[in-house]
């Protein structure tokens, strides 16, 4: 007997292969953007690599050994082709491979975007279910005001709040990375970090739950179910919330970028040694390959974790590849 085809099996690995095509584009895009960007902030690497006692004629040989001396086009060719050599290059501060400490730094990064969502995912999906379920009432009423004000509220002023919480009452550390999150030390250093970076999520996963839920509820096949006397829980849960996660699963993948770029402010602001705080420090010092390679690899992850929401949906609700 041969293979058994899934019809619309061929069109969703089209789609596939279509996506990852617009996202080399939008990669390519971001290197020429984040190339061009770094150009014009006022650090310059080759004073930083001579340092306060380098002489004139160190920072321009350094220059040139570089090839900053180059028009800048030269330098963005050049740049491009060690990329896709798989060449990163070296820092221009400590000589280190842009790879490895990448590769480094994105360990916890994924750990405390991982924590991040591990609370305010399920937070976010409980307001919004509540909330729809008591549409009109106080407390939706206040849960959709307390997701208003998540969205509102700078995710760098909670931090700093939870920090002066943290060094009046010495409860959390405040400062660094503990070591693996499954242990003492680990749990205790990224809860503060954790706690401020995922509020970005609560607001909107809520909001959009209550909004999605609450349609879902009086589309015709819940009212179906309920007129064949299925219980109220079995309609919410497999009926209406399987409606509503389509919308909410989208939400999620587009807010990954939102909650990278709060990585960012939150490792700085805690110290936490992950990619975007590598980043932050690379442009500071004026140490360039390592800060291309921050935002190629942040820009990377964003397109990646889209191309896999894409899929998801589309295998959760195969209509939306026959719409596409």
């Amino acid at each position: 007997m041969g293979a058994v085809h899934r019809p619309g099996q061929g069109g969703m690995i089209r789609r596939l292969l279509n996506r990852i095509a617009v996202s080399v584009i939008v990669l390519a895009g971001v290197l020429l953007i984040g190339f061009l960007m770094l150009q014009v902030i006022p650090a310059d690497p080759a004073v930083a690599i001579a340092g306060a006692q380098g002489t004139e004629a160190e920072i321009e040989a350094i220059r040139r050994h570089l090839g900053l001396d180059q028009p800048v086009m030269v330098q963005f060719f050049l740049y491009i082709q060690r990329v896709l050599s798989g060449d990163m290059g070296h820092s221009v501060i400590n000589n280190a491979s842009v790879s490895t400490e990448l590769i480094r730094a994105a360990g916890p990064t994924l750990e405390l975007m991982l924590a991040a969502m591990i609370w305010a995912v399920p937070t976010g999906l409980g307001l919004g279910i509540y909330a729809a379920l008591r549409r009109g009432g106080v407390i939706d009423r206040v849960v959709m005001a307390v997701s208003v004000m998540g969205v509102s509220i700078p995710v760098f002023w909670v931090g700093l709040l939870m920090i002066q919480f943290a060094a009046r009452t010495r409860a959390f550390p405040v400062q660094g990375r503990g070591g693996a999150i499954w242990t003492l030390s680990g749990l205790d250093h990224i809860i503060l970090p954790a706690t401020a970076l995922g509020l970005i999520l609560v607001g909107p996963i809520a909001r959009m739950t209550r909004t999605t839920l609450s349609d879902a509820m009086h589309a015709d096949h819940v009212r179906t179910a309920r007129a064949k006397g299925a219980s109220e829980a079995r309609v919410i849960v497999h009926h209406a919330l399987r409606t509503a996660l389509l919308p909410i699963i989208t939400l999620l993948g587009l807010q990954i970028g939102t909650l990278m770029g709060g990585a960012v402010v939150t490792e700085t602001i805690f110290s936490w040694p992950g990619v975007g705080r590598l980043a932050v420090g690379s442009i500071i010092a004026g140490d360039y390959p390592m800060a291309q390679g921050a935002i190629i690899f942040l820009a990377s992850a964003f397109v990646l974790v889209n191309i896999l929401v894409d899929l998801v949906n589309e295998l959760v609700d195969p209509r939306i590849g026959a719409r596409a």
